[in-house]
């Protein structure tokens, strides 16, 4: 007989702790000397930045338009904390409002072309937020199969079936589109520039499609704005095709030099994703801070356009030198480049390599592509000099003979 107050205790294996530790890919490459991540940046992030004392040229940065340490914005930042403080203390829906945040999202809807917008704390929490608030149980979430995690996430809360296209592939969509019920909502979500293939999505064609179908279509801009669309309004402006993307995403911290994402449509889907989208309504808003910064990088974009036209020239230049010196680029054509290694091995030698030569590249290795697709991320700046470009290709050849990758 056991009594009320005896405890049964029963020997078993801790399960969580056996899992975690089922997990040692990380430490076997700290052991091999190549480990890639949290790389620790003691100064702004600007062309040139410090890692263990030493200058190291940057070109694994999103911050296209080279405006993290511009000091217009960083005296807006500066203004807003005098003002408002620190932080908000509360969700946008209960105490956390500022009337800095109602500006931003009238300039940001004013600026990418649609009635409103709706600012979200990151850009992350935009997709895992938008997405599951607008779609129920019985309805369609159609993705590229190249679409950012942030996307993939927002699908895993979704109670809607999700359908994949092969990337950029018109005839694959079509077939996706066909197998849907016609009488259910669609919801077509592609990122306008892809965040590692470096490509631009075929959105003259997914319209047309998604109109064909009766379906909604949303583009995820994070890597759009500030580089394509006119003034930098995205790729749904670099086509034309504004009013024909129902809902444009975007986020603040690569073009815009801060932190936070926003999305945009007509006045009746903002107003139904303020009052559904659970990461806006439970999350703490974005900053006083990050508020300002983005909307004076949006006064510096229109005031100083010769950024975009300087983030190109330095493009077209890197994408000519690395196809002349026989990299394997895929079809990038945009400041995102793909130098594909097609090794994880190999890969994080070239990364590690690479930084110690005094170049800063990001290294994508499985699981986040296939290990047949492995990559080194190498990204274009507005500020970039050409001869920082040169410098960093020069080396990143003799490094890639070495490793027999060219």
């Amino acid at each position: 007989m056991i009594l009320p107050d005896q405890v049964i205790r029963v020997n078993h294996p801790d399960l969580l702790q056996e899992k975690v530790l089922q997990f040692t890919r990380a430490e076997e490459i700290k052991e091999a000397g190549l480990y890639p991540y949290f790389r620790v940046i003691e100064s702004d992030q600007d062309t040139e930045v410090i890692i263990n004392g030493k200058k190291v040229l940057m070109f694994g940065s999103n911050s296209y338009l080279g405006l993290t340490n511009h000091p217009y914005i960083k005296q807006a930042s500066i203004d807003a904390i005098n003002k408002y403080g620190c932080g908000c203390a509360g969700s946008r829906f209960l105490n956390g409002t500022l009337d800095i945040h109602l500006e931003l999202e009238d300039k940001l809807a004013e600026f990418v072309g649609k009635d409103a917008a709706l600012v979200f704390s990151t850009g992350f929490q935009v997709n895992i937020g938008v997405i599951p608030a607008l779609l129920g149980r019985h309805d369609y979430l159609i993705l590229d199969e190249l679409d950012h995690a942030s996307i993939i996430e927002g699908a895993r809360l979704c109670f809607a079936k999700t359908l994949k296209y092969k990337h950029n592939d018109l005839e694959s969509l079509e077939k996706v589109l066909q197998s849907c019920k016609p009488d259910k909502i669609k919801l077509i979500v592609t990122e306008g520039i892809f965040s590692m293939d470096g490509d631009i999505a075929n959105l003259p064609g997914i319209a047309n499609l998604a109109e064909k179908y009766g379906a909604a279509l949303m583009v995820d801009d994070a890597h759009s704005l500030g580089v394509i669309g006119e003034g930098g309004r995205g790729a749904s402006s670099h086509f034309g095709l504004t009013d024909k993307t129902d809902l444009i995403m975007g986020t603040f911290s690569k073009s815009l030099a801060s932190i936070g994402g926003f999305i945009a449509s007509d006045q009746t889907t903002i107003n139904f994703l303020k009052h559904h989208a659970r990461s806006l309504m439970f999350s703490a808003s974005i900053s006083p801070a990050a508020t300002a910064s983005v909307i004076a990088a949006l006064e510096v974009m229109k005031n100083e356009p010769e950024r975009i036209d300087q983030l190109w020239a330095n493009t077209n230049f890197a994408l000519t030198e690395l196809k002349r010196l026989g990299f394997d680029i895929g079809i990038a054509n945009t400041p995102i480049i793909p130098i594909y290694v097609r090794d994880d091995l190999k890969t994080f030698k070239l990364a590690k390599l690479l930084l110690d030569d005094g170049i800063f590249v990001n290294p994508v290795a499985s699981p986040a592509v296939s290990k047949e697709d492995s990559l080194i991320r190498f990204s274009l700046m507005a500020t970039h000099t050409k001869e920082q470009i040169e410098k960093a290709i020069e080396k990143l050849y003799v490094v890639s003979k070495k490793l027999s990758i060219i």
